[in-house]
């Protein structure tokens, strides 16, 4: 093919999504949700909840006209293989996550990664992140710290973590972790039990709803008054 007849490449946007259904355009810059409403092609972490994000910023965005691509972390590395073939065609991709930004707590990392490999250009577009939001509105130590993720389900291996969470966060380390809402309560009842007195937890909760609440005090101080946190989006930052 002759060099000016080459099709251009599109690019990959990394989208934030809203972290729940407060009103979309109090998070999410309206060039952003420009940009978002003229995507088709979307690679998403889950088809349900990327639909409802699209019609809550637009009522009226063609969803059936768009073409959606699964990655969740069950996804094998042949699944997706093909899925920046639209980019390579010319057209532009967003990949989004349930909730937040893409790529922190969830797969779009290797969508990525398979862009860069491409030479495809990667553009991360601005809007909330649980992750950071938590840690910045803390107190605690945001020069140097360490997200988790989730952290294991089983008690045994729970409370190994922690312990070793907690001798991290002895060096002056921020470790910022979450929850399923439904276990949230569990986990914080596991830390109460498991760590030192003195050691400083930040719960924020609920980040950018409107029951938002965002509290950093010691074990000791939050055994007294234990917080009402089952069924509530839950980021956890902890530090000695």
């Amino acid at each position: 093919m002759h060099e000016n007849n080459k099709v251009l490449k599109g690019q990959l946007y990394l989208v934030p999504v809203t972290l729940g259904d407060e009103d979309f355009q109090k998070v999410i810059p309206e060039k952003v949700l420009e940009i978002i409403r003229r995507l088709r092609f979307f690679i998403v972490e889950d088809l349900r909840s990327a639909r409802r994000f699209l019609r809550l910023i637009d009522r009226k965005f063609p969803i059936d006209d768009s073409i959606f691509l699964e990655l969740s972390e069950h996804t094998s590395d042949p699944e997706y293989i093909h899925y920046l073939d639209p980019v390579e065609n010319g057209h532009d991709i967003g990949l989004l996550s349930e909730a937040g930004l893409p790529c922190i707590a969830d797969p779009g990392s290797r969508i990525v990664l398979m862009a860069h490999e491409k030479k495809i250009k990667v553009t991360p577009l601005s809007g909330p992140s649980s992750i950071i939001m938590a840690l910045i509105s803390s107190g605690l130590n945001g020069q140097s710290f360490t997200f988790n993720g989730y952290l294991p389900v089983k008690p045994a291996e729970l409370a190994a973590k922690i312990k070793e969470i907690e001798k991290k966060a002895s060096g002056g380390y921020s470790q910022i972790f979450m929850e399923t809402p439904y276990r949230a309560q569990k986990l914080f009842d596991t830390l109460i039990t498991l760590c030192n007195s003195g050691t400083k937890l930040c719960i924020a909760q609920n980040l950018t709803l409107p029951d938002e609440s965002i509290c950093t005090q010691t074990i000791a101080r939050w055994a007294k008054k234990q917080p009402a946190i089952n069924d509530k989006l839950v980021v956890f930052v902890l530090q000695q």
